[in-house]
């Protein structure tokens, strides 16, 4: 429904971009679950998540946190999962203890970058919290990042209130089929 990027993991309050402490970079994702589990999002984790590239800095660790001990026992399932003989997986299972929003202008930061697409958000929202907990703008901003096919963006697209010429924007950032 939702996701907002920030920040989680460290013990500094109120950390921001350019002041981060020992906080690692996070992404909040609010989600329906009669429509999508906890284990499908694990699955998509682990479908497009790269756990072992090197981390230059504690900021990009793998990380997946968790609400409560159900989350954490079927996350360390999935991560069981993916080891391998020999391998270790070095994503972390951690419980979440806050999540701290991160600035305005990275919240949606590549559908920030569409500036035909963002008239028509700053249009209908023109408060930045809402269009931060947008569900449409959500979604653009992963259909502009280039993750979405064809017929997703179809399924979706009378909902989220854009123009003609907003709409074929949009479709042309669609994966081929």
């Amino acid at each position: 429904m939702r996701t907002r990027v920030g920040y989680a993991g460290g013990t500094l309050a109120n950390p921001a971009y350019d002041h981060i402490g020992d906080h690692l970079e996070a992404i909040q994702i609010d989600y329906d679950p009669s429509r999508v589990t906890y284990e499908d999002l694990l699955d998509l984790f682990w479908e497009i998540h790269d756990p072992c590239p090197p981390r230059w800095t504690r900021q990009y660790m793998s990380v997946i946190f968790t609400h409560n001990e159900t989350q954490r026992e079927l996350a360390e399932g999935f991560k069981a999962r993916e080891d391998a003989p020999g391998a270790i997986i070095p994503t972390k299972i951690l419980p979440l203890t806050r999540f701290y929003p991160a600035e305005d202008r990275h919240q949606k930061y590549v559908l920030r970058q569409i500036e035909e697409l963002m008239r028509e958000f700053r249009a209908m929202y023109p408060r930045e919290a809402d269009f931060v907990n947008s569900t449409a703008a959500a979604r653009v901003n992963g259909f502009v990042a280039g993750l979405t096919l064809a017929e997703r963006i179809e399924a979706v697209i009378d909902q989220l209130g854009l123009s003609p010429e907003g709409r074929r924007l949009l479709r042309s950032f669609a994966l081929p089929q």
